[in-house]
């Protein structure tokens, strides 16, 4: 995104979390690309660094929040640590990172935030609940604050890609697999990643050109499913749970106080 955002001239503040990193893409587009310090796990350091990016760039239009990882592994097999460390990372982190833009855009008058989620948003995988946790939550946090928010010319896109030729699987945290689920679903998904049958589909330059396409759009929809894989899981899942709730309308009506 950085490398395609920065070719057509814009403007760019790329966070990393060791220094140094980016230096080639410093060295050829100057004044144009700053590369800030940013830890999510720390609320100190996402305030610092959006406060550098303010100032260095006066004004910024679009904050994109895509920050995260993928603990792997069946929900007993997990350990707290893991389970704390990806909460606070791709749930906690992405929360406090909004939180710390949004005076901010108040200020200025405009601005709009870009969530990256996850088909897994929307559906989940065996092997990935607490991945799933995560961005669950986060998309109810973003659709939360969109209202809250709106009148202050601030909007949000949540991106919802399928999987997607990166290296996102490289940097799975894995838990150390239990035998008694290696019959399960949860070992098939386990053998598919690990057998490479599990299929990406998405490519991750073609993706991206679509997440700035719709940034540069005059009102984006909320959400923004990427990748064939991503639009026929989510279109499924969304038709059976229509199904679903509808099946219940009587069950659900007979809940309601009587005589108001």
């Amino acid at each position: 995104m950085t490398q395609q955002l920065l070719a057509r001239g814009d403007r760019v503040v790329g966070t990393v979390r060791k220094k140094d990193m980016l230096l080639d893409l410093k060295q050829r587009y100057g004044a144009n690309f700053h590369a800030a310090l940013l830890d999510l796990d720390d609320v100190t350091s996402i305030q610092i660094a959006v406060g550098k990016a303010f100032e260095e760039m006066g004004r910024i239009d679009v904050v994109v929040s895509n920050a995260g990882y993928g603990l792997f592994g069946a929900a007993e097999e997990l350990t707290n640590d893991q389970i704390d460390q990806q909460i606070a990372t791709n749930l906690t982190g992405s929360i406090q990172l909004i939180r710390t833009v949004l005076p901010r855009f108040r200020h200025q008058g405009r601005g709009r935030i870009i969530q990256i989620s996850s088909e897994g948003g929307q559906i989940a995988y065996p092997c990935f609940s607490l991945y799933h946790a995560t961005k669950w939550g986060i998309e109810g946090f973003v659709e939360s604050v969109a209202q809250e928010v709106a009148s202050f010319g601030i909007d949000f896109i949540i991106v919802e890609p399928g999987p997607t030729g990166t290296n996102f699987g490289a940097g799975l945290v894995r838990a150390t697999p239990m035998d008694v689920y290696e019959n399960t679903p949860a070992g098939a998904v386990r053998c598919a990643i690990s057998d490479g049958s599990f299929v990406l589909k998405g490519d991750a330059a073609r993706t991206v050109t679509a997440i700035i396409s719709a940034a540069d759009s005059a009102k984006p929809s909320l959400r923004l499913a990427l990748g064939s894989t991503a639009y026929n899981s989510i279109s499924t899942a969304l038709a059976a749970r229509l199904e679903a709730i509808q099946g219940q309308q009587q069950i659900a009506r007979s809940a309601d106080r009587q005589n108001l």
